[in-house]
């Protein structure tokens, strides 16, 4: 049905891979291209399918991407690179007429900060070029904002409180680790919170707004306020919501060495100098880091992700919830990888999957919310992440 370029091979790329790789009737060809070609080697010999191409590629280059595209000609580019690349990657698209998805908004590399405006800008571009762009379709976002769409669509006549709770109970028997790209995961999380009220957006110190959550299977678990880009989105395309809030577990271990990192000037995004070299500390600790793509052998437990969501329904006040719940070891037995990483590649695959079918095709730049979201939610329960709901259950928010 249509050839797809993956743009990244660490640990969600791998997922993405593995997936894709399971779809033949819907992938006809695979290219799989990384700055380290090696590594994009690496993943092809795990998923033992030869015929999956490989190249290396800048992604910092729009040059260097619009070679590549130029010479595999993909339909969808699937872009699991990091944050800072999403605009390179979206202006090679709009040189070469390829279709575009990612997993999280564009941020700049001095200053961490989630706004999705620098992409919307594209809209009109990419809709007189004729291409699609789907933006943040992993799991948070993305199956939270279709997990949104489909309660709208299904359950309410008016959405007014949406909370997006997202619980990692597994154990990687590390002293620290983060359970994606260390970099970007340390800036999400030691910025300030924030969350939508009454029409406005309520900033937060970080992690100054907790509370106990219970997640099924799981049990109660410290639950901290963040800010998280899908809520952008959210309140503009559900114009109903009166608060939208975004809650991440965190243990407490995890949380004195964040504070050590941070007090120690090692969570810095700045340059310093080093021994005449310029460093960015923050970088460096990525380096000595575990790498996320390695602690899925070890990995015990589970992932809960879900939205809360309370409303009307027939003038009737309804409470909603749908998750998914998803084990660390059966996502590793499955792509080698944890299920951080599990529940991010999945839903990317499955958005590529709606553009080539032809059930996601619209020109113009879309968060995935704005799409239909019925047969993304069929294609959850038979791509390893089946959805559970709780209808007029407590939301404890």
């Amino acid at each position: 049905m249509g050839k797809v370029l993956i743009i990244g091979a660490g640990g969600v790329g791998t997922v993405v891979a593995h997936k894709v790789a399971q779809n033949p009737d819907v992938f006809t060809e695979i290219m799989i291209a990384s700055r380290t070609k090696s590594k994009c080697d690496a993943v092809v010999k795990a998923i033992g399918n030869p015929n999956i191409k490989t190249a290396q590629v800048d992604a910092d280059s729009v040059d260097e991407l619009v070679a590549l595209f130029n010479s595999f000609k993909p339909e969808i580019v699937i872009n699991v690179a990091l944050p800072y690349q999403d605009l390179t990657i979206m202006e090679a698209c709009l040189k070469t007429g390829v279709n575009y998805l990612d997993t999280a908004n564009y941020e700049p590399k001095d200053v961490a900060h989630f706004e999705y405006s620098w992409q919307w800008a594209y809209k009109k571009r990419f809709e007189d070029a004729g291409l699609t762009a789907i933006l943040g379709c992993g799991f948070d976002p993305g199956v939270s904002g279709i997990y949104t769409a489909y309660a709208a669509k299904h359950h309410f006549d008016e959405i007014q409180y949406l909370d997006i709770v997202d619980c990692n109970a597994g154990n990687h028997h590390k002293a620290f680790a983060t359970n994606f790209n260390p970099e970007i995961n340390i800036r999400e999380i030691t910025q300030n919170g924030r969350y939508y009220e009454n029409g406005q957006w309520v900033t937060t110190q970080p992690l100054e707004i907790h509370k106990d959550l219970t997640y099924p299977n799981i049990g109660p678990r410290d639950s901290y306020l963040l800010y998280h880009e899908e809520l952008e989105s959210l309140v503009k395309n559900f114009p109903t919501i009166k608060r939208a809030r975004f809650w991440m577990t965190f243990g407490q271990e995890y949380l004195t060495h964040l504070r050590v990192i941070q007090n120690i000037g090692m969570a810095r995004i700045d340059e310093v100098e080093y021994n005449g070299m310029k460093i960015v500390p923050l970088q460096f600790l990525k380096a000595v880091l575990p790498n996320p793509q390695d602690l899925g052998e070890n990995y015990e437990g589970e992932t809960s992700i879900g939205c809360r969501i309370r409303g009307l329904k027939d003038g009737k006040e309804r409470t909603y919830y749908v998750y998914n719940n998803c084990s660390h070891q059966e996502a590793y037995k499955e792509t080698g990888m944890q299920g951080v990483s599990y529940t991010t590649g999945v839903p990317a695959m499955i958005g590529a999957m709606m553009f080539l079918k032809g059930l996601w095709k619209k020109p113009g730049v879309w968060n995935v919310e704005e799409f239909n979201p019925d047969p993304f939610m069929e294609q959850l329960n038979k791509q390893g992440l089946p959805w559970h709901e709780v209808i007029d259950g407590d939301l404890e928010v």
